[in-house]
This record gives structure tokens, sequence and C-alpha cells, in this order.
């Protein structure tokens, strides 16, 4: 019988104006109890290095990184049954409940963080009116990650280079 995982509350306050929505956590990210746990996951390094900020060391730095550069970070799947880490064993989920998220932010666009948040996503708020996008995850399992692609969303939202 398998066991319900539960993921994190989101990071956001009323001025965050970038959603950042990955799948679910990884088995490393429910060790330490926050988002992008694996020091192999290229998230940290891609959104710190937009900022030319060094990734803070502890939860609560990632935090106030996040806020102070107005990023809202949450994921698609808030509790599901899953093996391991793998994205594609996700099954009996509760899906997040972005419209709430977006009443209490400044929210004006999404990044879809990789295959398995975006196809949630579009299944479950595809008629939403934030623009959003897919990116390639960030995952170290995944060969495709293009970080000119991040840098690119990142700087259209972001409006600088």
């Amino acid at each position: 019988m398998s066991e319900i995982k539960y993921g994190f509350a989101p990071v956001y306050d009323k001025d965050s104006q970038l959603l950042i929505l990955g799948s679910f956590p990884s088995v490393k990210s429910r060790q330490v109890d926050f988002y992008y746990g694996n020091p192999q996951n290229r998230f940290w390094r891609t959104a710190c290095g937009y900022f030319n900020e060094e990734v803070p060391d502890t939860t609560e730095g990632k935090r106030e990184f996040l806020l102070r550069n107005k990023i809202a970070l949450w994921d698609i799947v808030t509790e599901c049954e899953i093996v391991g880490s793998q994205d594609s064993t996700i099954k009996n989920f509760k899906v997040a409940d972005i419209k709430t998220l977006l009443q209490n932010s400044a929210i004006r666009f999404i990044i879809l963080n990789g295959g398995k948040a975006c196809s949630v996503f579009e299944a479950n708020y595809g008629d939403i009116k934030v623009p959003y996008k897919k990116l390639p995850s960030t995952s170290p399992a995944n060969t495709h990650f293009n970080v000119e692609e991040w840098r690119d969303v990142l700087s259209a939202v972001f409006g600088r280079a």
C-alpha cells in the first residue's frame, strides 16, 4: 500500500510578481523540508545567478531571496503517492489552489518547471488569465536543461538582461 506524501506551503507575499511552479518535492527536498533540496538541482543556481547573488546556505535565506526578488514558489501537486522522486509515478494527487495565490499576490507571469508541472497545470488551470510558459526542468535528471531559456524568461518578466 502506498503512502501519501505531502508538499510544502507556497512561498509568496502580496508583492510577488513571478510564480514558479514545480511538480512535487523530490526525496531530497522532503528530507531538508524545502524546495529544490538536491544540491544537483539547478534551480537555486539559476535563480540566484540571474540576480547575481550567491545561493543562500539556509532555508530562511532562500525564502528571503525569493521574496526580495518578487518570486513566488510552489508545486502544482500538494499531496500524492509517488515512488522516490519520479514525476512519472505521481498518482492520486491533489492540486494546488493557484487561484487563491493569484488573488493574494501581484503575479503577472507563471513559469512551469518541467513537463509534469505543465501537464497538471494545464489540465486544471489551462483557462487562467495569467500568461505562463513551460521551461526545461531544473532537475538533475533532465539532460535538456537550458539556462539561457530560463534567463530569457526571467529577463522578460523583470525587464533586465
